[in-house]
């Protein structure tokens, strides 16, 4: 078991440490721990984490979005599945039902990953098919973030892709997964100049400079699994 007591008074000591524009920006952050091997201990370590340092979120694999809506039961911070990740390539209809099942379990948000082959192909509609019809499995209330991967993408095609997630009815547009590289400002700009929706970077986020520059840029959000290194 996790020790509360231990995370609160480190958290405290941290804060301390730190400027005063560094906790501001938790505000922002959504916690990610999202990888193969990801324990229930950790779970726990993180979600306790976001609850001390007041972070935006918590994303978390579907198999453990049940376990974080229990522990954030009562805080401000979200609770958030992913759908189709970390590919996109699944049928539309398994990533409905991820995403309804996420729901079910106690998600407030979803991040789902855009099927990055249909796009290529320009197979446009059948990309917002994909994206609507996930919408429509989850509460009307379920904020929608779609992935794009930037990361594998031009310049105008990150405008495309933008404006194909704002077509579907989704909520946010988010820059990648990180794994296939990191996000930049510039992806951030261009997304936010190509349509009206939120950005949330994410990819490689490991500095509060870097966070910076990307709110500055216009991401409302911030995908990191190093979520304290932002608050050094």
């Amino acid at each position: 078991m996790i020790d509360k007591e231990k995370i609160v008074g480190e958290a405290m000591r941290h804060i301390e440490r730190v400027t005063l524009s560094h906790p501001d920006i938790a505000g922002f952050i959504d916690s990610t721990i999202i990888k193969p091997d990801a324990t229930e201990e950790e779970i726990r370590k993180v979600c306790e984490e976001a609850k001390v340092y007041g972070m935006r979120g918590v994303a978390v694999l579907p198999c453990y979005v049940k376990l974080a809506s229990i522990l954030l039961r009562g805080s401000t911070v979200k609770v958030i599945g992913v759908a189709g990740f970390p590919f996109g390539g699944e049928h539309t209809e398994v990533k409905a039902q991820q995403a309804r099942m996420c729901v079910a379990d106690g998600a407030q948000e979803i991040d789902m990953v855009m099927n990055i082959g249909f796009f290529k192909d320009k197979k446009y509609d059948r990309v917002v098919e994909d994206i609507r019809k996930v919408k429509h499995a989850i509460r009307p209330t379920t904020l929608l973030k779609v992935i794009i991967e930037t990361p594998l993408l031009t310049p105008e095609e990150i405008v495309k892709a933008s404006l194909l997630v704002q077509e579907a009815g989704a909520d946010v547009v988010k820059t990648g997964t990180g794994i296939h590289g990191p996000v930049t400002v510039d992806a951030v700009r261009i997304i936010k100049k190509a349509c009206k929706l939120p950005v949330k970077a994410a990819g490689g986020i490991r500095t509060y400079a870097f966070a910076s520059e990307l709110i500055k840029a216009g991401a409302e959000i911030i995908g990191t699994s190093t979520p304290l290194n932002l608050l050094s």
